[in-house]
């Protein structure tokens, strides 16, 4: 394992080398999720050494690396990632992303369709969650809740205790980039999943509370061609821990169907 620091535009991301022994017909992209480094997906990574070369981003805010200049979504960040991709030797590349991850590889292939072979995508985010009436009541119920004490005050560290008591985990740990997570979870990318054309696979855990499996139902009938496989027992976080394993067979599988 080497670690790297490359600037795409101005922009410092750290990256990390896994190299492999074996001759290799692709070489895999990594990208973590909202809140974490190339370190979540580290040990998934090199577990699949002994088939392939492996990159892990820090993304452009997260890890090792600077965050961005301004407020990005996804499409600033895929369009950072080809960028990068764009300066190494051509070879075939998939993109290996989780939850957040899987947000930016969505941009990557519409955006840069030559840029990768193919995606696997791990609890993929990128369309709003079905709630049920009473999920959306009280969100609803919040949200007025939420507007209607910052009316009530207007000095700035008493409507930022507000943000805090109302916001998501995400929110109130995501620090200077709150301002890019607000953009990034606004998106809807079911626009962006349907000009999709390589080989897709989604996998979720069964019991994922954050990125449940009827996101991946809907983002499979969205990707021409794509394929879902929906874990027992695991949740969002397990697949890349103590369900990696399963996560890898899935892997090896897709990596085999890639042309």
């Amino acid at each position: 394992m080497t670690l790297e620091q490359v600037r795409i535009d101005g922009v410092g991301m750290a990256l990390c080398h896994v190299k492999s022994p074996a001759e290799k017909a692709a070489q895999l992209i990594w990208a973590h999720g909202w809140g974490q480094s190339h370190a979540a997906m580290l040990p998934l990574a090199e577990s699949l050494k002994a088939i392939a070369d492996s990159i892990l981003l820090d993304f452009p805010g997260f890890g090792a690396s600077q965050p961005p200049p301004s407020p990005w979504g996804t499409a600033e960040y895929a369009d950072l990632v080809a960028k990068w991709l764009g300066s190494l030797p051509a070879m075939p590349r998939v993109w290996i992303g989780h939850s957040f991850g899987c947000r930016v590889g969505l941009q990557l292939a519409a955006r840069h369709p030559d840029k990768v072979r193919g995606l696997f995508l791990i609890a993929a985010a990128g369309i709003p969650r079905h709630r049920n009436f009473r999920e959306l009541l009280v969100r609803r119920a919040r949200r007025v809740a939420f507007r209607t004490a910052m009316l009530a005050v207007r000095e700035e560290e008493a409507r930022e205790r507000l943000r805090m008591k109302f916001g998501s985990a995400d929110y109130r740990s995501a620090g200077a980039l709150r301002p890019t997570f607000v953009k990034v979870v606004s998106e809807d990318l079911s626009d962006i999943a349907a000009t999709i054309r390589c080989p897709v696979r989604l996998v979720y855990g069964e019991n994922d509370r954050e990125t449940p499996p009827e996101i991946g139902h809907r983002l499979q009938s969205m990707i021409p061609g794509s394929e879902l496989a929906v874990l027992k027992g695991q949740d969002h976080f397990s697949l890349l821990g103590e369900g990696r394993h399963l996560v890898a067979h899935q892997l090896q599988v897709f990596l085999g169907r890639i042309p």
